[in-house]
């Protein structure tokens, strides 16, 4: 198994790309702890990943809160010794999607432009998709270089970090942002044993994109920019985390991987 012996921390882990990864990851032999903010619906994933034996735990966390944080990973590495892989998948949608809940689309798609978005939703998902990054991989961070590990830090962007996608301004300039994030991090840390890489995702059939598999006009669209024709499934994106996490990608650092159909990222 690629991951015997590792511990793993990752955030939005109760569905979604962070629930597929937890369990894949969990399969290949690691001790995976699960963090989200949705308490309830944490502990209750937890529980059906952990019914075939696998070890899962939850431990509720805001990602926008520092000092949450630093007492998640406290906590981790006090009781286990160890701090092997970190995931950053905890994040939110233009359209409100959070810990498994959707938010139904706008009636009129120019309600979510930025001239007519209020600065407060926008900084909702910045302060979510990349602050709560930047947070989790410096505590990570840290804890890898008092622990002496070689360390593996995975990132979630997305496409949308690559390509403008009209009513998502926010959503697209946080991924943007944590794609950056991801280069100069990891060039930080080069010589430091801890890899920092990223996933860029295209349009993977998860919770996040119900509202525009459920709109013929929108899944339309995104056929057209998807050479491959279909949605990505979400173990596809934890089979390219497992990748990312394992000694196979030992000299692979600074990287965002685009697991998208073919979709170019401009």
């Amino acid at each position: 198994m690629q991951l015997d012996g590792k511990l793993a921390v990752i955030t939005g882990g109760i569905s979604g790309l962070g629930r597929a990864t937890a369990e894949r990851f969990a399969k290949e032999g690691a001790r995976v702890v699960i963090a989200d903010i949705n308490a309830e619906k944490g502990e209750t994933a937890a529980q059906e990943m952990s019914a075939g034996g696998a070890a899962i735990e939850f431990i509720a966390l805001n990602v926008t809160d520092e000092s949450n944080q630093q007492a998640l990973f406290d906590d981790v590495v006090r009781r286990y010794g160890q701090l092997d892989i970190v995931v950053a998948a905890a994040g939110i949608s233009s359209a409100g999607y959070v810990s498994g809940e959707v938010s139904a689309p706008a009636e009129d798609p120019e309600q979510n432009f930025l001239y007519n978005k209020p600065i407060a939703d926008w900084q909702r998902v910045l302060d979510v998709n990349l602050t709560g990054v930047a947070i989790t991989d410096r505590l990570a961070a840290r804890h890898m270089l008092a622990l002496g590990v070689h360390g593996s830090i995975i990132n979630i962007a997305s496409i949308a970090g690559r390509r403008p996608l009209p009513g998502a301004a926010d959503y697209c300039v946080s991924k943007a942002g944590v794609i950056m994030l991801t280069n100069v991090f990891a060039t930080e840390l080069a010589t430091k044993n801890i890899r920092v890489n990223a996933i860029g995702p295209g349009f993977i059939e998860t919770p996040m994109t119900a509202s525009i598999r459920q709109s013929p006009e929108w899944v339309d669209t995104v056929m057209q920019m998807t050479p491959m024709q279909r949605f990505g499934q979400a173990h596809e994106i934890a089979n390219t985390a497992l990748f990312l996490a394992s000694d196979e990608s030992s000299y692979v650092t600074g990287q965002t991987l685009f697991p998208s159909g073919g979709m170019h990222t401009g």
